[in-house]
């Protein structure tokens, strides 16, 4: 018998652009949009300006973007990190019940990966799409799977 652990893992590496059925890559354009436009918004608050001056100091030519910021990149574990921080700073981005942001944690991510690829091994938009609804199903499953989350509403 499998375990839940190899279950999840085995259903995640099965996944390809196959399974995005034209329903499912609307709707993740849409978290998309969405989710830069928080994330824009939010390079204007305080603290993704201090989350922004700190991380300076990895400032890198050969990484990633920082929304907003044309003058430095940074390698993609901080320029996700920065770029979350901006879209978790406005807490406008999407909601779960129990409560979780799924694009938010997701998007900067896998956008700070898919720049860090050499140029003659670029992703495509539909690969980024793919990798994005990856990235929300396992956070959906993590979610599902997690008692902790079950009795988040009776915490509060």
């Amino acid at each position: 018998s499998q375990t839940i652990t190899g279950n999840f893992a085995n259903v995640i590496h099965g996944l390809n652009a196959n399974h995005l059925t034209d329903q499912v890559i609307q709707r993740s354009k849409r978290m998309i949009l969405d989710t830069l436009g928080v994330g824009l918004l939010g390079t204007s608050t305080e603290v993704c300006h201090k989350v922004t001056q700190y991380s300076k100091i990895y400032s890198s030519d050969i990484s990633s973007t920082i929304w907003g910021h044309l003058d430095f990149r940074l390698p993609p574990l901080y320029a996700a990190f920065v770029n979350g921080v901006a879209v978790h700073s406005m807490d406008f981005d999407d909601t779960w019940h129990p409560a979780t942001h799924p694009s938010g944690a997701v998007l900067p991510a896998v956008i700070a990966l898919s720049e860090a690829f050499p140029q003659k091994k670029k992703i495509s938009g539909l690969d980024l799409l793919l990798a994005f609804n990856v990235g929300i199903e396992v956070q959906g499953r993590l979610l599902h799977f997690s008692s902790e989350a079950r009795n988040i509403p009776k915490r509060y």
